[in-house]
């Protein structure tokens, strides 16, 4: 497939198939291996296929399907230093890492990666841009606060995949403990609903064709709630823009290009 496909999106795993004329990716293992191997048979890609995993940070949810992925098939990790770091911690084994430099534009087959700083209660978590051909795609979740660097690197987008995490008034609601909620809230946490929208607002432009609201929390959001706030802003900004919702449990709409 030549496209992009979030297979999963959530706390309970987060993975991405991006594949170009010439290389195959995923953005983030945060399934089983067993799981991304099926989901990915669902869009007619073998895993034989995947050139390299990406690892946005090293929070279970993003680099679970590793311990077999990397570790026993072999398929190698790009991370920064400190993710690298974090991922040998956990698993006790050092996969067969490709090391990029935040902030630092790198080439992978005909694929050019920038990885930029996050705000986010990890070691040193990154969104992505990717280019390829004359397309531009972004790739952001697991942020506590919009900065100015996060909106500027995805200006210009031709795609879009940005966390829509929570509504605040559910997760105050919520049976969640206290320290779960300053965690969700705070700006090293995750990204509301609201601040969601008022980050499209300021990056949208006339040839961006299409959105992703992910990493949806399952008790503190709903897709109906998200598309709601967030198109909500965007009307108020007079801006319009094609958006659905990455579910947790089954794939995303693929994009094709």
């Amino acid at each position: 497939m030549k496209g992009f496909c979030p297979l999963a999106s959530g706390s309970k795993g987060n993975c991405i198939y991006f594949g170009s004329g010439q290389t195959k990716i995923l953005i983030d293992a945060g399934l089983s291996a067993k799981a991304i191997i099926n989901k990915l048979q669902q869009i007619n890609v073998d895993i034989s296929d995947i050139d390299a995993i990406l690892i946005t940070h090293e929070h279970t949810d993003h680099i679970q399907g590793l311990k077999v992925l990397a570790y026993r098939m072999g398929i190698p990790v790009f991370a920064n230093t400190e993710t690298a770091k974090g991922i040998t911690e956990y698993f006790h084994e050092c996969p067969k890492f490709k090391i990029f430099s935040t902030g630092e534009t790198f080439e992978f087959g005909d694929l050019e990666i920038h990885p930029f700083s996050i705000q986010h209660d990890t070691l040193d978590p990154v969104a992505f841009t990717i280019r390829v051909n004359s397309l531009k795609l972004g790739f952001c979740t697991d942020l506590g606060f919009v900065t100015s660097l996060v909106t500027n690197k995805l200006r210009d987008c031709d795609y879009l995949y940005v966390e829509a995490n929570h509504q605040p008034s559910m997760v105050h609601a919520s049976a969640r403990p206290m320290v779960y909620k300053q965690r969700v809230l705070g700006r090293n946490g995750h990204l509301s609903n609201e601040a969601c929208g008022k980050l499209l607002a300021d990056v949208a432009h006339s040839q961006l064709k299409h959105v992703h609201l992910a990493h949806l929390s399952g008790e503190c959001n709903s897709p109906e709630v998200a598309i709601k706030v967030v198109k909500e802003i965007l009307q108020a900004h007079g801006l319009q823009l094609d958006i659905c919702v990455a579910p947790q449990d089954m794939l995303s709409r693929a994009i094709t290009f």
